[in-house]
């Protein structure tokens, strides 16, 4: 057993069975008890030490309750004690003890009248430092130094009562009782509300007086390492308990809930079940708000460790509805109990839930429609000569006008037998398919003569130019008819441009 113990440690007991069991861990050091009191001593102030005394009156009031109180019983003991051996000691110069010791003169006037030994002068000062005023004892108007000591009695009682009393009625008033009646649960709790993972934890009133502008705030206190190699002991975090949403301002009349949503602005982001055991910090709660019934500001404080803080647990209700009011069983106010709760941390959900869901498909940007120019007729013509925007013929014969689209059906036929055949169309016009894009040239339509009524030929064309639309195109009337000539058989060249009559000559 020994030698387990040497292997070991001092972490390991035996027990009857011969298996060795580990210890209880060890409690962990809180910095803020469960109290609210912060577990910090300073130390090695060296000559800081007179700022206290500086501020006596703070001083005297962060004081434990024995140490005000001795401080005093004995002031007022000492005063009293002071100022009565001062009036004895006047009594003593001025002879009056001896004039008492050796009986009663009645022309002589004593500084204090009845003042004949210490405890008459003690009884004296404490019947005019209290007021009381039996009348036995009296200042004599032979005594001017009396008369100055009175008045220096005067002055020197009312300051150690003001800087007394005030001090142990401040004491007596402080907050901090306040504070005592405002409950924390003893554990936190980790599970999912609406479908979020959260770390809550409870808060009551005791008191039927109400904490007027309550407003809670948390902080975690965990030791990190700074990527500059820098160690912080106690570094403390804010954790957002509704600051956002105002839900840090509370309406404390009922015990509430306080709710931190772990998402991935929180510490806790990559905290799982498994890793709550190794994880070592502190969070630390505020509570601070405005006493009613005095006006003042009270802070209640406490903390939890992660041993406190219970996974996959959820709070007992103790709220209940009675005849005519709502009753609070603050006997179930620390109690939990479980509920189904994932034990990984919200970053591996959220990497799972990225990894199971299919990847969308990619949209297809949508055209946007072109700038607008200095009309509609200016939108058209672009769309028209943009090589990005050319469509099928079918589809842009299909835009037509329907007149257009039936000119165009039956006259293409004829257009491209004039073409090929190098004939030049009624008007003048020569055709080629070289000069303009395909698309454009397939829009493209000949003139067809037609025969008035009269025996006299109209020539209708349907062109569709480069400056202009389907829609703007009109049939072009009282055209000249075509030469004799041309249409008699002869040569076809001379009617064409000179570009055309170029490209057949290279032919």
């Amino acid at each position: 057993m020994a030698a387990v113990r040497r292997k070991f440690g001092e972490d390991y007991q035996a027990v009857n069975s011969g298996v060795c069991a580990p210890v209880a861990k060890r409690k962990r050091q809180r910095f803020v008890e469960k109290n609210g009191r912060c577990n910090v001593q300073h130390g090695n102030l060296g000559g800081e030490t007179s700022r206290y005394i500086s501020d006596l009156f703070t001083t005297l009031v962060d004081l434990k309750w024995r140490w005000n109180l001795l401080i005093f019983i004995l002031t007022y003991t000492v005063a009293w004690l002071v100022m009565a051996s001062m009036w004895w000691l006047i009594a003593f110069i001025r002879g009056d003890l001896q004039q008492h010791a050796r009986g009663h003169d009645a022309s002589y006037t004593p500084c204090v009248a009845n003042v004949y030994n210490f405890p008459s002068a003690f009884l004296f000062f404490i019947e005019t430092e209290a007021t009381i005023g039996y009348g036995y004892r009296y200042i004599t108007e032979k005594c001017p130094e009396g008369i100055i000591l009175f008045l220096f009695q005067s002055l020197l009682g009312s300051i150690v009562d003001a800087f007394l009393i005030g001090c142990m009625f401040i004491k007596m008033s402080q907050p901090k009782k306040r504070a005592e009646t405002l409950m924390f649960s003893q554990d936190a709790v980790i599970s999912q509300r609406d479908g979020r993972l959260c770390l809550m934890f409870r808060v009551g009133n005791l008191r039927n007086s109400h904490m007027v502008s309550a407003q809670i705030r948390c902080k975690l206190i965990k030791s990190r390492q700074t990527p500059e190699g820098e160690f912080l002991p106690l570094d403390q975090c804010e954790l957002d308990v509704g600051f956002g949403t105002g839900a840090d301002q509370l309406f404390l009349v009922s015990p509430l809930t306080i709710c931190h949503e772990i998402n991935s602005k929180s510490p806790f982001f990559d905290l799982s079940q498994r890793s709550l055991m190794n994880e070592q910090f502190e969070i630390v709660v505020i509570l601070e708000g405005i006493v009613e019934t005095t006006g003042m500001t009270c802070q209640a404080r406490t903390s939890y460790t992660e041993d406190e803080v219970l996974w996959g647990h959820r709070f007992l209700p103790v709220m209940s509805l009675e005849e005519g009011f709502f009753r609070v069983d603050y006997s179930q106010f620390h109690n939990t109990f479980e509920v189904p709760t994932p034990p990984y941390s919200v970053k591996e959900q959220e990497e799972k839930s990225s990894l199971t869901s299919p990847k969308p498909l990619p949209v297809a940007p949508v055209p946007t429609s072109p700038p607008v120019g200095n009309g509609a007729r200016g939108g058209r013509r672009g769309r028209l000569l943009s090589a990005d925007n050319v469509e099928p013929v079918e589809d842009q014969a299909v835009r037509l006008p329907s007149k257009l689209q039936r000119m165009s059906s039956t006259r293409e036929e004829q257009m491209w037998r004039g073409v090929k055949s190098n004939v030049p169309l009624p008007g003048g016009k020569a055709s080629s398919t070289g000069d303009l894009p395909l698309s454009i040239q397939r829009l493209r339509s000949s003139s067809i003569p037609a025969v008035r009524q009269g025996g006299r030929p109209e020539e209708r064309v349907q062109l569709l130019s480069l400056d202009g639309d389907p829609e703007d195109i009109e049939p072009e009337r009282h055209r000249p008819p075509p030469a004799v000539n041309a249409i008699a058989g002869g040569r076809p060249e001379d009617n064409l441009p000179p570009k055309l009559r170029r490209m057949n000559a290279d032919r």
